[in-house]
C-alpha cells in the first residue's frame, strides 16, 4: 500500500506562535522544526507498521523546505520547495491508497484554532465547499477525491478534525492539543503525541486494508466559494481561469474537475498574494 502525507506546522503539539513557524523566529523556529519532524516520523513509522510499502512527504507549509530530507524515517521521498503547481497536494495521485493530513490547523473563519488561516490570511476570509465552510484541509480534499482516495489520518488541533471529519468517514483522528485562543494551546507532551500519531497512523492503515475509510465524498459540480479581503483581490482573483466574481469581496470556482477547481484556486492564491501586499 501507498501512502502520501501533507504535513503543516501550525497543528503540531506544542507550536502556538508564529516565530516558531518562520525561519525569522531563529531558534524558536529550530525547534518548531524538531517538533514538526517528529510528528512526521511518528505518522510515517506508524503507517509502514500498518502496512504502508511507499510513503511520500508533501512539505506543505511555508516555504516548504522545513526538514533535513536525511533526518526523515522510512526512507520516504520527500517533496519540497515553493510554487508547486498543486501546492500542498503535490505528489496525490490514483495510485495512493491513502491520504495523510498532519500537523493540520483550523480555518480562519471558524472557532478559535492555533494560528489558524485559509491558504494566505492577508486575503482569504472564509472558504465553502458546496456551501459548507472549509478550512485548508477541505480545499485539499478536492484533490484526494478527484483521484479517489481516502483521507485515512489527520492530526491537530480539535477544531481540525471538526473540520476535516465529513470528508474523512472512517478515519483516524489524532488531536494534539486544544486551542485556547488563536495564539494558546493546550497542548500533549511532544512525546505522548507522537505516541498517539504512531499508533493511530497504523490504525489508518489497517482500516484502509479493510476498506472502511471512505473517500471525501464531494459532489459533482463542486464549487469552491472564497471570500476575500478586498474587491481589489476579488477582481484581481478573475484574472484566473474559471473564477467568477459572485459579490463585492466573493470569489467562486465550479466544475465537474475537481482537481481543475482546485488548480485554479492554486492560481488565485498566487495571483492575489500581489494584491494583497506579499
Amino acid at each position: 500500500m501507498k501512502t502520501w502525507i501533507s504535513f503543516d506546522m501550525e497543528g503540531v503539539a506544542g507550536i502556538v506562535d508564529w516565530d516558531q513557524c518562520r525561519p525569522s523566529g531563529g531558534a524558536r523556529y529550530e525547534l518548531g522544526c524538531q517538533l514538526m519532524l517528529a510528528e512526521v516520523n511518528a505518522a510515517i513509522e506508524g503507517a509502514i507498521a500498518g502496512g504502508a510499502t511507499e510513503v511520500v512527504l508533501n512539505d506543505s507549509h511555508g516555504t516548504m523546505a522545513n526538514l533535513d530530507p536525511r533526518a526523515v524515517a522510512g526512507n520516504a521521498r520527500y517533496i519540497g520547495g515553493r510554487h508547486k503547481p498543486r501546492y500542498m497536494m503535490q505528489g496525490l495521485d490514483e495510485t495512493f491508497d491513502a491520504v495523510f493530513f498532519v500537523g493540520y490547523h483550523g480555518s480562519i473563519s471558524g472557532a478559535p484554532s492555533t494560528l489558524s488561516h485559509t491558504y494566505n490570511p492577508e486575503v482569504f476570509a472564509a472558504a465553502r465547499v458546496n456551501g459548507r465552510l472549509v478550512g485548508e484541509s477541505g480545499i485539499n480534499a478536492l484533490v484526494a477525491e478527484h483521484y479517489g482516495v481516502p483521507i485515512a489520518f489527520v492530526s491537530g488541533d480539535a477544531v481540525t478534525w471538526e473540520e476535516t471529519a465529513p470528508y474523512a468517514e472512517g478515519g483516524v483522528n489524532v488531536v494534539t492539543k486544544t486551542s485556547l485562543t488563536r495564539f494558546s494551546a493546550d497542548a500533549l507532551h511532544p512525546d505522548e503525541s507522537c505516541r498517539l500519531i504512531r499508533a493511530g497512523a497504523e490504525e489508518a492503515m489497517r482500516r484502509v486494508a479493510a476498506g472502511t475509510v471512505q473517500t471525501p465524498g464531494i459532489s459533482r459540480p463542486a464549487t469552491l466559494e472564497l471570500d476575500v479581503q478586498t474587491g481589489d483581490m476579488a477582481e484581481v482573483a478573475t484574472w484566473a481561469r474559471g473564477v467568477e466574481r459572485t459579490a463585492e469581496r466573493t470569489i467562486a470556482i465550479t466544475g465537474d474537475d475537481l482537481l481543475g477547481v482546485f488548480t485554479a484556486f492554486v492560481a488565485t492564491n498566487y495571483i492575489t498574494r500581489q494584491a494583497g501586499g506579499r
